[in-house]
């Protein structure tokens, strides 16, 4: 039976789109497969690595009648790569085996029963689904990602928590050295509040998914799942479990000395003299007078970067110490052309933010030098 039917490109783009999850090495085999189901000229192709669980459904030609089964995702990519964009392939099932057939090529590969694939329980009830452009969502993983923790003991840490509440949803993520706020309006009020801390492994892989057009991501939560439905894909992940921090508590407020200054300038500037920090510490020290920005940075070996900035200031004299990285992530991420530092004294925490926008928020805490 000729179970699909396609140009290289669709079936690839297809494939590609569900198989970013997809291990090489699993304790379980068929883990490392996407599942094939069949009915009539619908195909549904399905991965999961028991957390997370993507689900995409696209028409192909083929023979009639329902078939399903599950074959190496990594083989098939690999395969489908070296072949010409406009080539007609197809998969045929022939016994325990399916064979894949483009031009001249012919592939024989070995297949799992779609019966040992573990599908992932859905959640009996889930909260009220709400939606928000694609675009919109890339645009806020993109403003507070790199603000997650790698690997922390305090599992809560590796995600972002997403709050929707009213006509507002808000994302934060820290590693509890810096954090990262950002929010949106949504279209539809959320009638209670929802509050979850997607996974790590989740939010890089919506990032990847996510296109930049207005079409909706459909969002519901329930206590221990989230489910994502966009662009005809359907995506299941577990939740982190734990408590996230108080974010409104580290957020400061009512900061006496603040400057706008160029984003790109200030950036340029800290990435000049991060090349003479340790690599260890990677501590710069901003020292702000009126009118003047000074950085400066020293290493191990006795060596002295300083650089200077001219800027609209006129509030105290401040000396304090970063990590030069989390202030180059902030502003790497951001395009806009203005930021805005707002600092009490050398020992408290600085808040970026953008200026005439009071969506964003970075919080960076300072570092002895």
């Amino acid at each position: 039976m000729i179970v699909l039917k396609a140009t290289q490109d669709k079936l690839l783009s297809v494939l590609q789109s569900v198989a970013g999850i997809v291990e090489r090495r699993h304790t379980l085999p068929v883990l490392a497969n996407v599942m094939i189901r069949k009915a009539g000229h619908a195909l549904q192709l399905t991965t999961s690595d028991l957390e997370i669980q993507i689900r995409t459904t696209t028409e192909m030609d083929g023979d009639p009648g329902d078939f399903t089964t599950t074959v190496g995702a990594r083989k098939l990519i690999d395969i489908l790569r070296t072949m010409p964009a406009d080539q007609t392939v197809s998969l045929e099932s022939s016994q325990s085996k399916v064979i894949l057939k483009g031009g001249k090529s012919k592939f024989t590969l070995q297949t799992l029963p779609a019966e040992d694939f573990p599908l992932v329980q859905e959640a009996p009830s889930f909260g009220p689904k709400f939606s928000i452009p694609q675009k919109t969502l890339k645009n806020l993983l993109s403003q507070v990602s790199f603000a997650m923790a790698v690997h922390d003991i305090r599992y809560y840490l590796n995600g972002i928590l997403f709050v929707a509440e009213g006509k507002k949803l808000a994302l934060v993520a820290t590693d509890g050295h810096r954090l990262a706020f950002t929010s949106a309006t949504l279209e539809e009020d959320v009638p209670s509040k929802q509050e979850v801390i997607l996974p790590r492994k989740t939010v890089l892989e919506l990032q990847r998914l996510l296109s930049d057009n207005d079409g909706a991501i459909e969002m519901q939560f329930a206590n221990n799942q989230a489910k994502f439905s966009f662009d005809g894909m359907e995506f299941v992940t577990k939740l982190v479990e734990g408590k996230f921090p108080d974010y409104n508590r580290v957020i400061p407020k009512g900061h006496r000395n603040s400057l706008t200054l160029g984003r790109q300038a200030l950036l340029q500037c800290l990435q000049r003299t991060a090349i003479l920090t340790s690599d260890k510490f990677k501590g710069v020290r901003l020292s702000l007078e009126p009118g003047t920005l000074r950085v400066a940075s020293t290493n191990a070996e006795q060596e002295e970067a300083v650089d200077e900035l001219d800027i609209d200031y006129s509030g105290d004299s401040i000396e304090i110490g970063f990590n030069v990285s989390y202030i180059i992530d902030v502003l790497s991420n951001m395009d806009q052309d203005m930021v805005r530092m707002d600092l009490q004294d050398s020992n408290s925490s600085a808040l970026l933010t953008i200026p005439e926008d009071d969506k964003f928020k970075y919080v960076v805490m300072p570092m002895r030098i």
